[in-house]
């Protein structure tokens, strides 16, 4: 992985929408759970990936990521378009720098499904930004998960599972962690955790600006 990340936008562009970063293994179940996330909850949306990787079957192009070849990719990065791109198993991800910061000024929250990489980019042009580590509850349950999707042969599964755990050994990064073994119970968290960025003083004051100022509250301070 190279890193090459580009400057943050503004502060004033992310006072008040969320960013949320998603790390995990492949096959830990962070893409079911993003999604549902957004099915439930309003005022959220997912960043959407530019890629190099073929896509999956189901996947569509502009939803689940911008499929471009490496040249384009390439040229994309070289012009500063992305927040923050990574070389992961192969291929190349990135992240669109504009788009995020558009979407959160307008009071957005976005969620960013990314690798531990490209989070800890992240993490250094957006310190407010809450992290979150998916986790399987064990390395048997994601080869079963990996193996059941059925999207991958058995060569690219054993990579995945040599990557994980490499990628494991990075949850201490993360500002939470939320060990998958129950959907639902896993779903509760990932939704309380949104709430809990949503009610930082940063977040509020953007958005309640009258009322803050009116009760005196309005003294700036960090997210």
């Amino acid at each position: 992985m190279t890193d090459n990340a580009q400057a943050s936008p503004t502060a004033d562009a992310t006072d008040c929408g969320s960013l949320l970063i998603v790390v995990a293994p492949s096959g830990a179940g962070k893409t079911s759970l993003v999604r549902h996330l957004l099915a439930e909850r309003d005022g959220v949306r997912l960043s959407v990936s530019f890629t190099t990787r073929a896509p999956r079957p189901g996947e569509q192009n502009g939803v689940d990521y911008h499929f471009v070849c490496e040249s384009e990719f390439i040229a994309r990065r070289d012009a500063g378009e992305f927040l923050e791109w990574a070389l992961v198993h192969g291929n190349y991800y990135g992240t669109s720098k504009s788009w995020i910061a558009g979407q959160m000024a307008e009071g957005v929250d976005i969620v960013l499904e990314i690798d531990w990489q490209g989070a800890a980019q992240i993490r250094r042009l957006f310190p407010q930004a809450i992290s979150i580590f998916i986790a399987p509850p064990s390395l048997e349950t994601l080869r079963q998960r990996l193996m059941v999707r059925g999207q991958d042969s058995a060569e690219v599964i054993e990579r995945r599972m040599t990557a994980a755990h490499s990628e494991l050994g990075h949850a201490d990064e993360c500002q939470y962690v939320i060990i998958n073994q129950d959907f639902a119970e896993a779903s509760r968290v990932l939704s309380g955790i949104l709430d809990a960025a949503r009610a930082r003083f940063g977040q509020q004051r953007k958005r309640y600006a009258q009322l803050f100022e009116a009760l005196g509250m309005s003294k700036a301070r960090s997210a």
